[in-house]
């Protein structure tokens, strides 16, 4: 069954979807949470079974589709991508587990299986084209799930998200056939096999081009500054379950997208390209912060707070050294977790009182204790406290830049600064003083069904953050190669002293591929 477990893992929840059409309205719950459960597993099963110790990809799945063109049902996870598809099944479930009273809860239910379906294949495609399909897919279930059950701007919300990434999806698409043509002239053979891939070494100018078409794809779904805007409004008017996928999982498609593509197909446009995506992260940081601080409705400011942290991420991956994008990978993880808790314990407070100005609240620490204490610890997890998860990655993060520019490390480290500003002030008109609305004052406190969604992701966030080893060993042995790949593959200068050189332990060369397991 292991040979097999990857395509388990992403079609399962696809064919049970489907059959989730035929199950009574009434036991559709209890079918979605059991169907979430078992993906769950499956995912923790894939990582009792990785060995930490190998670097290259495992659990490898090849079936030919179009083998005229290289075209290749190729699958394979390594260090940087197992781990994001068990947080996506983890989301997945505790999603499901947390729905309140929704209308058409059957199609609510089905709609996010699909949706599991497309961000494990996304994750675990090793052939651009497979890959581009799942990624494309992830856009339906997604503009779904706002379209219809999302605030009374959701139709706007959902069709700016939708042409915006599929905009970017298109010139990424571009990209990806100039590389398999670029193969073609090669070798004498079309593939679209990303570690086939990683055995060309192309020439500075091409690479340029070829990173910028990659570039707007993977930015746009990030989103980086100045492709942000969708962001907001998508949050915005999403439910809580969306918004909760959305900064969890979906976002993490950009970043996991730069590292998979980006740094090892184009190493030398990477070190070109380095200070100019470094300054749009470090505006992305300070800015949406600005932003996220003028902000009255507190899930804006949690939906701006999400992209200022992308912005740690994107700093930490184009570091181009092990702790930089060991550090990103790590955080994007963190981020997912405390990101989607800060939107679970929104939805907890919207379901109360259906509004989310913060200036309907105050005093809440009275009312509802255990919702503010978790609440304030996921808040404190956002802005970096140490022992929590979210400090393990920014700090790698900005280790791995300070090795590239110490003043731009230097910006960024007081950038987040901002983060904690707005963050306290937020948790201060929300939880603390007394209660002058008397619509807060018999507010429920967190119920059964919040406790165990909110529970695992407070706990994850304080285990992780002071033992992150289990997460950092194989993260750190697979982002090694991917450094390694780089440096002997840069052609210029600049590109082999900024890219460093782990030949000790490791065997790459120019005409060899991760090894498989």
């Amino acid at each position: 069954m292991l040979d097999h477990i990857l395509s388990i893992i992403i079609f399962f929840p696809a064919v049970a979807g489907i059959l989730g059409f035929l199950v009574q309205k009434d036991s559709v719950r209890a079918y979605g949470i059991a169907v979430a459960g078992i993906e769950f597993a499956l995912s923790l099963w894939l990582w009792f079974s990785f060995d930490s110790s190998v670097s290259g990809m495992q659990f490898m799945e090849q079936l030919p589709l179009v083998p005229a063109f290289g075209i290749n049902y190729i699958l394979g996870v390594d260090g940087i991508s197992v781990f994001i598809i068990i947080l996506a099944s983890f989301f997945t479930m505790i999603g499901i587990s947390s729905l309140g009273e929704t209308k058409d809860i059957k199609n609510m239910i089905v709609t996010l299986l699909f949706l599991q379906m497309t961000m494990a294949g996304v994750f675990a495609a090793l052939d651009a084209i497979l890959f581009y399909v799942f990624w494309e897919l992830s856009l339906v279930p997604m503009l779904y799930i706002i379209g219809a059950w999302g605030g009374p701007l959701r139709v706007y919300a959902s069709v700016k998200f939708f042409l915006y990434t599929f905009t970017g999806s298109l010139v990424m698409l571009v990209g990806m056939l100039f590389m398999a043509y670029f193969y073609y002239q090669a070798t004498g053979v079309w593939s679209f096999a990303i570690l086939e891939w990683y055995r060309l070494i192309l020439p500075e100018s091409f690479q340029l081009w070829l990173f910028a078409a990659f570039f707007l794809g993977f930015a746009i779904k990030v989103p980086m500054f100045p492709f942000h805007t969708w962001l907001p409004y998508a949050h915005g008017q999403a439910p809580t379950i969306g918004s909760v996928i959305l900064a969890a999982i979906l976002l993490k498609m950009g970043t996991y997208a730069f590292i998979r593509f980006s740094l090892p197909l184009f190493p030398d446009a990477s070190v070109f390209y380095m200070f100019p995506i470094a300054v749009l992260a470090i505006i992305m940081i300070i800015y949406t912060a600005m932003v996220a601080y003028a902000q009255k409705d507190v899930k804006q400011v949690v939906a701006y707070s999400s992209v200022s942290h992308m912005g740690v991420i994107i700093l930490g991956t184009f570091a181009l050294n092990v702790e930089g994008i060991s550090g990103s990978i790590f955080l994007m993880i963190a981020h997912g977790v405390v990101s989607g808790a800060l939107f679970l314990l929104v939805g907890v407070i919207y379901d109360r009182r259906h509004t989310k100005l913060m200036s309907e609240f105050g005093g809440l620490a009275h009312v509802m204790p255990r919702y503010a204490t978790i609440f304030g610890l996921m808040m404190m997890a956002s802005v970096g406290l140490p022992l929590t998860i979210n400090f393990v990655g920014e700090f790698l993060s900005l280790l791995g830049f300070y090795q590239q520019s110490h003043i731009l490390t230097l910006l960024a480290g007081m950038a987040i600064i901002v983060g904690a500003i707005y963050m306290l002030a937020a948790y201060k008109k929300m939880f603390f003083g007394e209660v002058t609305n008397e619509a807060n004052r018999n507010l429920p406190d967190v119920n059964k069904r919040e406790l165990f969604a909110l529970i695992p992701l407070a706990i994850i966030t304080v285990w992780l953050g002071i033992y992150p080893k289990p997460l950092l060993e194989p993260i750190n042995n697979s982002v090694k190669s991917v450094v390694q790949l780089m440096h002997d593959k840069a052609i210029t200068d600049e590109a082999k002293s900024r890219i460093p050189s782990l030949v000790k332990g490791i065997e790459i060369t120019k005409t060899s591929t991760p090894e498989a397991h």
